[in-house]
């Protein structure tokens, strides 16, 4: 959570708008709570604790490498709370994502928002080897990848 107020600095600065903004935007929120773990070389997962938001109150926005996540619960017409114990506010978080992070799914299961991530390197962007030959031969493409070698 932001303990700092930036509005003076708003009020007594002129062109610094843009690093106020990226100060503002790096500092994550405590809410909801998120855990993030990394399941295989290129497949992630984010899961974040979001009690009392049902699907449709919750919408998943990935836009170039940032992906944002953002919550804002109805309220049921006509209910009068006694008691507000279960937090209502809505929330925004943002991730950066690495190059060629492509959300792969979301579910929402017993409160627990589940984001899951892949890394998908286009054919355009791995590594391949070509070789070179003389006397006007083609070059033949193949793969960069290692090969293993026989004893």
């Amino acid at each position: 959570m932001r303990t700092f107020d930036l509005s003076p600095y708003y009020r007594s600065t002129i062109g610094f708008d843009r690093l106020f903004d990226l100060l503002n935007d790096g500092v994550r929120s405590d809410w909801p709570p998120y855990d993030i773990e990394k399941r295989s070389e290129d497949q992630y997962r984010i899961t974040m604790a979001v009690a009392g938001f049902a699907p449709n109150d919750i919408e998943l926005v990935q836009h170039g490498p940032a992906l944002q996540v953002m919550g804002q619960r109805s309220e049921a017409p006509g209910a009068q709370m006694l008691h507000r114990g279960i937090p209502s506010a809505g929330f925004k978080q943002s991730f950066n994502l690495a190059d060629h992070m492509k959300v792969a799914g979301a579910s929402l299961e017993h409160g627990l928002l589940t984001i899951d991530l892949v890394r998908e390197a286009s054919e355009r962007v791995k590594p391949r080897l070509l070789e070179i030959v003389s006397g006007g031969q083609k070059q033949v493409e193949r793969s960069a990848a290692p090969q293993s070698k026989a004893a």
